[in-house]
């Protein structure tokens, strides 16, 4: 069923009404995604301080228009049902103590260079301990903590490279991508909120770290988890649980058995092993939960299909104070951006590109690298394009934008096959990021 929209003065919002648009442009409002429910008066009185009118959904099928319900995974196509059905659980904003301000420190180009190699290491060390586990041994977990600590560094130097390399690599395990990117994922959104390294350090291992104790499971429950009958999904949930605990007797440090072990507990107390709420729940296995569920919808297992970063977010929000902590929703949203790195998106003036960073500031206009023209044909080279910057000083209705995001594999989209030039620099992406 279609969406149709219907211009609403402010004043006659009410709770459980989709705002798709406002009178204004969304970067100088203090809403953090483009499109929500609204969900209290609170947000309304927040609406009608900045606007007069809004564009709202008149239809409740918002999410059939967005993506196909018929391949997107179960838990996203219930985000909407949870939101009606739920508990609404609120509180108080996270406050970190002593909040480190992380400053970039090396260029894309460089730091891609530095960390080249770490997805294979990575994967290495997941399989080195998943192998220890199915034999019943006591893993090395050396390898896995160096990894981490790596991408702890390279993630506090420049927070874009991983992103990168984590968006155009490919690696043939389903698992190993997931946990990669989840822990970079993390990596980005600590970072955002001023973590210490050492705290980085615990939450990338324990994203990396997570899904180890599916390797005691059978084969069968881990590629059909949306279609496991109550008594499999019983057994599905122990790979928590059995995760942790052999973590422990290897000696892993409390604080990332405790990511482990707490990565599928939800705010609301709907999630496992132990069904805890929001305030029992670990700040690290929160984000770790928040990002990992981030992850599985834009690269699900195959069989499903993906949703774009847009959509994802969109689903995020939507699950605020159901499913994760509101303030830490929306935080994430500002690290990673309504477009996020790696999103492949089109323009209002048809080229097409891929985004290589954003500004929290200005959440709607990331950094784009088009690799094609207006007629949406490769260019030779493809061009930096800040939309923040060249809309600087111009009308709303004559500014580039971003038009919305393109399903991965996109045909002509393969960043790896373009020479990059801008005003700073000129590099070649498949040199820096391998084969």
């Amino acid at each position: 069923m279609g969406v149709s929209q219907k211009k609403v003065s402010v004043q006659d919002l009410e709770v459980g009404m989709f705002v798709a648009d406002l009178d204004r442009p969304w970067h100088l409002t203090p809403f953090p995604i483009q499109g929500f429910y609204i969900r209290s008066q609170e947000e309304i009185r927040a609406l009608v301080s900045h606007c007069r009118w809004v564009m709202v959904d008149v239809a409740e099928a918002r999410d059939e228009l967005e993506y196909s319900e018929a391949g997107a995974p179960s838990f996203a196509r219930r985000a909407s049902r949870k939101v009606r059905d739920s508990e609404i659980v609120k509180l108080a904003p996270v406050q970190i103590r002593n909040p480190v301000d992380h400053q970039t420190t090396r260029s894309l180009k460089k730091e891609l260079k530095a960390c080249r190699n770490l997805i294979d290491s990575a994967a290495a060390a997941i399989e080195d301990v998943a192998s220890a586990l199915r034999t019943e041994s006591l893993p090395d977990l050396r390898p896995i903590t160096r990894v981490a600590r790596t991408m702890t560094a390279s993630v506090m130097r420049n927070p874009d490279a991983l992103l990168w390399l984590t968006r155009v690599r490919e690696h043939d395990d389903h698992t190993y991508r997931h946990s990669m990117r989840s822990a970079v994922w993390a990596l980005v959104f600590g970072r955002h909120l001023g973590l210490d390294e050492s705290l980085l350090t615990n939450l990338a291992t324990g994203c990396l770290l997570a899904h180890i104790g599916k390797a005691e499971l059978p084969t069968e429950l881990l590629f059909n988890e949306q279609q496991l009958d109550a008594e499999q999904f019983r057994e599905f949930r122990t790979y928590v649980e059995r995760g942790a605990r052999r973590l422990e007797e290897a000696g892993m440090p409390r604080a990332v058995v405790a990511v482990v072990r707490g990565h599928r507990e939800r705010h609301n107390g709907s999630g496992f092993p132990a069904g805890v709420r929001g305030d029992r729940i670990p700040l690290l296995a929160k984000l770790a939960g928040l990002v990992d569920f981030y992850e599985s919808l834009i690269a699900p297992r195959q069989g499903y299909e993906p949703l774009s970063p847009a959509q994802a977010v969109s689903q995020l929000f939507e699950l605020r104070n159901v499913e994760f902590q509101e303030d830490l929703v929306e935080k994430f949203i500002q690290a990673i951006g309504i477009y996020p790195i790696g999103t492949l998106v089109q323009l209002t003036n048809g080229q097409r590109g891929i985004v290589v960073s954003h500004s929290p500031k200005r959440r709607l206009m990331p950094r784009v690298m088009v690799m094609t023209d207006t007629a949406q044909q490769p260019l030779r080279s493809a061009k930096m394009i800040n939309l923040a910057a060249i809309n600087e000083g111009r009308k709303v209705e004559d500014s580039l934008r971003v038009e919305g995001c393109l399903p991965n594999g996109t045909e002509g989209l393969d960043p790896k096959r373009y020479d990059v030039t801008g005003a700073e620099t000129r590099w070649n992406l498949r040199r820096l990021v391998g084969a």
